[in-house]
């Protein structure tokens, strides 16, 4: 069903031939990850070409026909016509094409991509229920990179493949960065944690701000309104920057518009972060079966931050994926 419509649009496109190599396209089309380097041709009868390693594994769990990847020249004889490749293909690969067909930039993949069926809700779901499982009976004690290596320890056991993007502990002033890298630091208030787990090849994303004090909890309070009043907005239709203006509305009206750094969120699957974006600036709409993040934040530079996220299926409005409560404190 994904492919027959993907290879409609593209004739909608006047693509007759596309080169895919993002992995995670080739995945959403093949339902085959490779462990290395593939490399798929969408036609009227599409192949995707796997390095002999992988061979036999791909040619049981591909839904496309498959052939041993051998050279580039084997690839370029499988294109025809008006070629559509995707807006991340390498500049190397791109000058290999480039004097022999007419190249045309699609983003047919991704716009299919953005729309989840309920089978891949059904795997990010699992992979939300995983994620927080993993931090139930995480002790907040020592140090921030002790706590993250025990939460994807976790995630491993509880059935993720591996951690959807590395895991954010972030404490005390590092708080206030809103991607900060994991450090040995010990363990100060407040404590963001952003965790990730990755069930059938679907990821997860969300975060908590572990509180102790008022004034962090007073900046909690706020964050979390914010976010509310976004899902209460949240329906088909409207834009993914309408949602990023009302969440800014609200830290405009406590006086912290300028605290909030970085966008609303961001659509979810085979990628942590994937389209549509949340942003000021994106004129996408929002549509039935799209799932998303929504990831309001405060920082004080120097100070502390706190962000809580959460991941939302659009129905006919927000359904919020999440169970774990978004007011967490320290003892």
């Amino acid at each position: 069903m994904k492919l027959s419509k993907i290879l409609d649009d593209m004739y909608k496109e006047n693509i007759d031939s596309m080169l895919v190599l993002k992995p995670e396209n080739i995945t959403y089309l093949s339902g085959f990850r490779s462990s290395s380097y593939s490399i798929l041709i969408l036609k009227d009868e599409p192949v995707l070409f796997i390095p002999k390693m992988d061979l036999d594994e791909a040619m049981k769990d591909s839904k496309i026909q498959v052939e041993e990847l051998k050279s580039f020249d084997k690839i370029k004889e499988s294109l025809s016509g008006n070629v559509g490749i995707e807006n991340s293909l390498n500049v190397e690969t791109f000058k290999r094409i480039q004097n022999d067909f007419e190249i045309i930039n699609s983003d047919i993949i991704e716009r299919s991509r953005s729309i989840k069926s309920e089978n891949e809700v059904k795997n990010i779901q699992k992979a939300v229920n995983i994620a927080e499982a993993s931090i139930k009976d995480v002790e907040l004690v020592g140090k921030e990179c002790e706590v993250a290596a025990e939460i994807e320890y976790n995630m491993r056991m509880n059935g993720s493949s591996k951690s959807a993007f590395d895991t954010i502990v972030a404490s005390g002033p590092r708080s206030s960065l809103p991607h900060s890298k994991i450090s040995r630091k010990t363990l100060e208030d407040p404590i963001m944690i952003d965790w990730g787990a990755i069930y059938n090849n679907y990821c997860s994303d969300m975060t908590r701000t572990f509180i102790k004090t008022e004034k962090q909890e007073e900046l909690l309070d706020i964050v979390i309104q914010a976010q509310k009043r976004a899902i209460d907005v949240i329906k088909p239709g409207i834009k993914a920057s309408y949602v990023d203006k009302v969440v800014r509305e609200v830290f405009e009206e406590f006086g912290y518009e300028k605290s909030f750094i970085h966008s609303t969120g961001h659509g979810i699957g085979l990628e942590a972060h994937e389209s549509p974006s949340l942003s000021k600036k994106e004129k996408t709409k929002l549509q039935k079966g799209m799932v998303i993040t929504l990831e309001p934040g405060i920082y004080l530079k120097g100070k502390f931050g706190v962000r809580i996220e959460d991941i939302v299926l659009i129905k006919n409005k927000a359904k919020v994926l999440n169970k774990t409560q978004r007011k967490l404190r320290l003892l």
